[in-house]
């Protein structure tokens, strides 16, 4: 396992990613608010709020006692509810280590947009193949497989220093530790049959994230792109 810290690759066109810390502050926030239980027990929020393959697709409805989101909404509304700390940290860790460098090379909005329809997409692969399923998606995770497909494709030559199985420092260029990560997902989504991880979300942000970057990124940032600095 790899966890990321940091990259080599400083901002070019922006002083802050401000659409990065919205997005990270929303989602940490809401998941505080939800582990609180102020609005009622975690499961219901997840029930409502989460993406259920057979409600959104009109065979099974939510019971009247669970406050939910229109079903068209929860591709979106998913992607801001976590299941544990743990889920929390691992995506908003990747948001924060790549996507200001990938919103560096959209713009505020359009990296904004960009993270949402990633995830919206990811959430809709899955129901497309499961469609009966009563299992409610959430997390963050087809999003960040979108940013994390982007950035690589910008800055495969760019370093990133984090911590191998946890534990010792190295620095390993994106076009490694990236593509190694997206080969792990397809490769999970392709051999594990039963899981509570959705894998083909995961698969669903990332070809979403490459289909989409052309529109979003600023015609003068380059793909496959040398700046590494």
């Amino acid at each position: 396992m790899f966890i990321p810290l940091h990259d080599s690759v400083a901002l070019k066109h922006m002083r802050r990613a401000k659409a990065t810390t919205l997005l990270l502050a929303v989602t940490v926030f809401l998941h505080l608010v939800i582990a609180s239980e102020i609005f009622g027990p975690r499961g219901r929020i997840d029930l409502g709020f989460g993406l259920i393959p057979s409600v959104l697709f009109g065979s099974a409805i939510l019971g009247p006692d669970v406050f939910h989101a229109p079903a068209w909404l929860t591709p979106v509304t998913s992607v801001f509810i976590h299941g544990s700390f743990w889920h929390l940290a691992g995506n908003m860790l990747f948001l924060w280590v790549f996507g200001d460098n990938v919103e560096d090379a959209m713009g505020h909005w359009q990296f904004a947009i960009f993270y949402i329809l990633c995830g919206a997409a990811a959430g809709l692969a899955f129901a497309l193949l499961y469609p009966a399923s009563q299992s409610s998606l959430i997390g963050a995770s087809g999003a960040i497989s979108g940013v994390a497909v982007a950035y690589l494709l910008m800055y495969p030559k760019a370093r990133i220093v984090g911590l191998l199985f946890n534990i010792l420092p190295v620095s390993i260029s994106a076009a490694t530790i990236l593509g190694l990560w997206i080969a792990y997902q397809v490769l999970s989504a392709l051999l594990i049959q039963e899981s509570v991880v959705g894998w083909w979300a995961h698969v669903g942000g990332i070809v979403a994230g490459a289909l989409l970057l052309g529109a979003f990124k600023r015609r003068e940032v380059p793909l496959f792109g040398n700046r590494t600095e």
